[in-house]
């Protein structure tokens, strides 16, 4: 397996690539996870000079045959960057082996098993009346992606689309602490309807059930969602 470094926008001297060979240490990384299959370094550069703390960013995908990690840091210049950034995937590199390591001697949870086991798991609030919008005479309407906006409505500045395997809370719960980020958007595989768990305080997990709602099937949908709990 070899390093990939590029550069988006920006040029990589020799230099710097060697210097990402011997921070990253394949070996190391290996033992840790012996079914890499590639490992990619992308260099970026930000020309605004208000941000020149951070104007260099380093953003590292492993990929294997488990869940794809990744790392990413900026810094003022591309070796802090790529530090940051190295750490920051030996640190989930070790949580993703520790972890399979201690599901080799006990039984994964189920979905349904969750509240039991994770502190201060949110629903989805059944009770709530569905809030339509109302029609307002000379209000301009505008449509920016797949919404229709109404006056000066919020400002939709990236829209992505993501195809997902169905999988267990604690596998989405696993797969956001990979992905180091506050909330993980998935389809459980018991209701196959799409779900969100997100961290709350300290090591305490929320989830979000979306489900449709019999009385409202088959009519507009409502123009508000669920809510975070607590």
């Amino acid at each position: 397996m070899d390093i990939v470094v590029k550069g988006r926008k920006t040029e990589v001297p020799e230099r710097f690539r060697k210097h990402v060979a011997e921070k990253l240490n394949l070996e190391k990384i290996q033992k840790l996870d012996g079914k890499v299959m590639s490992l990619d370094v992308e260099v970026s550069k930000e020309p605004n000079p208000r941000q020149a703390d951070r104007c260099d960013r380093v953003e590292i995908t492993l990929r294997s045959r488990g869940p794809v990690i990744r790392a990413e840091a900026a810094a003022s210049d591309p070796y802090a960057a790529l530090d940051l950034a190295a750490e920051k995937l030996d640190a989930r590199l070790r949580k993703q082996h520790d972890k399979r390591v201690v599901r080799r001697g006990s039984r994964r949870i189920s979905a349904a098993e969750v509240p039991d086991v994770v502190p201060g798991v949110a629903t989805l609030d059944g009770n709530g009346v569905p809030v339509h919008d109302e029609e307002t005479e000379g209000v301009p309407t505008k449509r920016i992606g797949s919404l229709e906006i109404k006056g000066e409505g919020p400002l939709v500045v990236r829209e992505k689309t993501h195809v997902a395997a169905p999988m267990s809370l604690d596998q989405a719960l696993y797969e956001m602490e990979l992905v180091g980020h506050d909330f993980y958007l998935f389809v459980d595989s018991e209701t196959k309807e799409p779900s969100v768990v997100y961290r709350r305080h300290a090591y305490d997990y929320g989830v979000i059930h979306l489900s449709t709602d019999p009385m409202v099937a088959g009519t507009e949908p409502p123009a508000a969602g669920g809510t975070l709990g607590g």
